[in-house]
């Protein structure tokens, strides 16, 4: 039996990253520091959606190197209620979206992106349309 257990990505700033996937509604869990040779070389953070057990595991390596997205990564997806209100309060915290909510086809559900700190695109979906 196969079962989903998480989606890691590099991060650049903890705190900054934990702040903006709390504003999403995710709820830290705990983390892992990661020691090799006796030296701290990684902490994982993970954060997953009340009531699911997947998670979103962030890693920031201490070492103080950037990264690039590249032309791989698409984006992470959840699904929120009600956009508007979403995103009113992601504004309230500085979390703009990339552009004005918006359709792909008629009767379809509304959809906007937001970026995480460190450029992630996530999509947010409303739950009850379409």
């Amino acid at each position: 039996m196969t079962r989903y257990l998480h989606t890691m990505y590099r991060i650049t700033d903890p705190e900054r990253s934990r702040t903006f996937y709390e504003a999403l509604g995710l709820e830290f869990r705990r983390e892992l520091p990661i020691v090799r040779d006796g030296e701290l070389e990684a902490t994982n953070y993970f954060f997953g959606v009340p009531g699911q057990d997947e998670e979103l595991e962030l890693t920031y390596n201490h070492d103080g190197r950037t990264y690039e997205l590249g032309t791989g990564y698409g984006h992470v997806a959840l699904a929120v209620d009600d956009l508007d209100q979403t995103l009113a309060q992601l504004r309230g915290q500085g979390i703009e979206p990339e552009r004005e909510p918006y359709t792909v086809r008629e009767g379809g559900s509304r959809l906007c992106f937001v970026q995480d700190p460190d450029g992630y695109r996530i999509e947010l979906i409303e739950r009850g349309a379409g």
